[in-house]
């Protein structure tokens, strides 16, 4: 960006700063372009979005208030539109598509779009609303009942995930997102159809992936958890996350026995399974062909010497922690 007063390319700036949201404050990493001769500092809106998207999601976890993309989650599963789930819990007509679109929602109507994400709990709140279409109501009625079915028989899969990640709600270990095992699937096979990677340096790719995405956006990509162990930062419970993706085709590994007694894992593309650039968005797809390009020709044992030099991996490693997205600012 350049500078209005002098037309030359302006530095970019970094400072914590307290910002108010809702009567709260939060400390935000606050971005923005400094003009050297004036010292005036100015927004895009690329900067504008992250500052603010900072802000509210600290006031977001605070509260419990869902994200928008659970928002639009919860109201799909149903096969309902904005405008009817807005009836049925009793907002303005414009109210839960505002919600999708990114306007916080009060605390009072955060709790009823939670409780709507129950299909039981659902289900009384559309017999609850005498507005609704009787059709419409019937149909909803029914998708309720087939969500209900579903999820019994999907029961041992929602269970998998729990090890997998927990029952994690969105907040600074999760980059703000909730942890999706579809879409850090879909990364793991991008990378390998790419890259044909050793386990290691696979870990490091999907590491940068997730926190470059939440360097430029404050969100991260998959929602996963990252720890700093001695190799370098790696998705919590990598290795039961690997297995679990070996066993449904998704990839294959090939093992390698070594000299020195050591075993290697390298990943090779399944020819029964293509990467699915839908579960994606424009930046997203963006940020995993960036990864790529800056690590093509880095050896394992490279990227193992960049990550230790990144604070995200410096100030966790010793005691192995869980690795807060708020690192990715500092990212080399």
């Amino acid at each position: 960006m350049k500078s209005p007063f002098t037309g030359s390319e302006m530095s970019i700036a970094k400072e914590w700063r307290t910002m108010s949201f809702r009567k709260d404050e939060f400390k935000v990493l606050f971005h923005s372009f400094k003009c050297e001769d004036t010292g005036e500092q100015f927004e895009d809106d690329a900067f504008a979005q992250l500052n603010y998207n900072q802000l509210v999601n600290q006031y977001r976890v605070k509260y419990s208030i869902p994200f928008p993309e659970q928002i639009i989650s919860i109201r799909k599963k149903y096969n309902l539109s904005a405008a009817k789930m807005s009836e049925i819990l009793g907002f303005g007509i414009n109210g839960y598509r505002q919600y999708e679109g990114g306007e916080v929602p009060n605390q009072s109507n955060a709790k009823l779009i939670q409780l709507a994400d129950d299909p039981h709990e659902f289900k009384k709140l559309v017999s609850y609303c005498t507005t609704l279409d009787r059709k419409i109501a019937e149909k909803t009625h029914k998708t309720i009942d087939s969500l209900l079915e579903e999820q019994k028989k999907h029961k041992f899969e929602k269970q998998l995930e729990n090890y997998f990640f927990g029952a994690c709600l969105p907040n600074s270990l999760t980059g703000f997102k909730t942890p999706d095992l579809k879409k850090f699937s879909e990364m793991v096979v991008f990378f390998t159809e790419k890259l044909e990677p050793w386990k290691t340096k696979l870990n490091k790719l999907l590491f940068y992936a997730d926190f470059m995405m939440h360097k430029q956006s404050g969100f991260s990509m998959s929602g996963v958890q990252y720890r700093a162990i001695p190799m370098g930062p790696v998705p919590n419970n990598f290795n039961s996350i690997f297995e679990y993706l070996v066993n449904k085709e998704a990839l294959d590994i090939n093992y390698t026995n070594f000299t020195d007694g050591g075993t290697g894992e390298q990943f090779k593309p399944n020819p029964n399974k293509t990467f699915n650039k839908e579960l994606f968005n424009k930046n997203e797809l963006e940020i995993l062909a960036l990864v790529v390009e800056r690590f093509i020709n880095t050896s394992t044992n490279e990227i193992i010497e960049i990550s230790h030099k990144e604070k995200a991996w410096i100030d966790n490693h010793t005691e192995r922690k869980l690795i807060d997205y708020n690192y990715s600012f500092e990212l080399s």
